[in-house]
């Protein structure tokens, strides 16, 4: 099982792919230096197998990577990832 994230920047979306087919979106809006998260999804069909997590995992390290943005969740899952992965809330915190 391969997955892939692929940002879509004109959209303010990231699509999550696993073996070529996709299974899951992140929206997202950019205001000043904050991207807000406002709202993940993962195919019915495809929930109950860790990929919202894997998803979210990609997407914040995706941010870590290439941006300076802060994280600012709006969408409740992520809320609950970020509360649950310290390792990640110092996104939170960038001025």
């Amino acid at each position: 099982m391969s997955t892939a994230l692929q940002h879509l920047p004109a959209q303010n979306r990231y699509v999550f792919n696993k073996d070529g087919v996709e299974v899951g979106l992140t929206d997202y809006q950019l205001v000043d230096r904050d991207i807000h998260i406002t709202h993940t999804e993962i195919d019915p069909s495809m929930r109950g197998a860790g990929l919202a997590s894997e998803m979210v995992q990609s997407v914040l390290d995706h941010i870590r990577t290439d941006t300076d943005y802060r994280v600012v969740a709006e969408c409740p899952y992520v809320v609950t990832w970020l509360s649950r992965h310290p390792e990640y809330q110092e996104l939170e915190q960038r001025a």
